[in-house]
């Protein structure tokens, strides 16, 4: 039998939105205590409910306004759902915005067991996979460089090295494949892919259908915060083309894409 990998059960997201504008914490503070703090509800989910075996690989799909980023940080714990459950059976790793825990201050050396500890590993582990991740980077000559001074490509490469450096169990994936240049993300494609022939579990949010096509074995649609389809990947993502007419345009976007490829190779 299969064993569960995650079970997500009746999440709903609230969050309350100012309908005005306070400039500074005192004002805030004030109005909260005399209550003329008005708030508008907003609902980014509401009633999610999907279940996940090990190996699985959902690739998440909707309109920008969707709440997919929202449900991936419930899943990833960054934000605890206002109703409903998460449980999660394995180690998670997220990659969504790569990079965003370092200290800029610091150098790309110190980075990695700083934003390694925040995931969670030990220094033992880091320790131990220190020259992979610096190897996986291609940052060598700039390791011991304040991350202040690396470029945002050169940050993504770094965070996505050290998230990596583990086989987790879950592997969460927001828009990753736009990471560095083009060698990289072949290399970080390669790299998720051995992941998922090892029976890892893949939640997968691209505005690409094609890529999800490729990656996923299920799919599952999104619109104004509630599960709208839930199925096999070739059943849902020609229902999200029907309705959303997304086939014509990925075709442009991708012809740019692959002119854009050709331009850095001859550059």
């Amino acid at each position: 039998m299969a064993k569960k990998a995650l079970v997500v059960d009746h999440v709903s997201m609230k969050f309350n939105l100012s309908e005005e504008k306070v400039d500074n914490i005192k004002e805030y503070v004030i109005r909260l205590l005399t209550g003329k703090l008005k708030y508008n509800e907003f609902w980014a989910l509401r009633d999610v409910s999907f279940t996940l075996q090990r190996g699985d690989r959902l690739g998440i799909l909707g309109l920008n306004g969707a709440g997919k980023s929202t449900l991936l940080k419930i899943i990833a714990g960054v934000f605890k759902p206002t109703e409903g459950t998460v449980k999660r059976y394995g180690k998670i790793v997220p990659l969504l915005e790569l990079g965003a825990g370092f200290e800029k201050q610091y150098t790309g050396r110190e980075n990695i067991y700083l934003y390694g500890s925040v995931l969670g590993y030990s220094r033992e582990f880091i320790d131990s996979k220190f020259e992979e991740i610096v190897k996986f980077s291609g940052l060598r000559k700039f390791i011991d460089v304040p991350v202040k001074n690396y470029s945002s490509g050169m940050r993504s490469k770094l965070g996505f090295s050290i998230a990596t450096a583990a086989d987790p169990e879950i592997l969460i994936l927001d828009e990753i494949f736009s990471v560095g240049d083009v060698k990289f993300r072949r290399k970080s494609m390669r790299k998720i892919r051995r992941m998922m022939a090892n029976g890892t579990t893949v939640l997968f949010v691209s505005h690409s259908t094609k890529q999800v096509q490729k990656i996923c074995n299920k799919a599952m649609i999104l619109e104004h915060g509630k599960v709208a389809a839930f199925g096999e990947v070739g059943e849902i993502i020609a229902l999200y083309e029907k309705k959303n007419g997304t086939e014509e345009t990925e075709g442009v976007e991708d012809r740019v894409k692959g002119a854009g490829e050709e331009n850095e190779k001859s550059g």
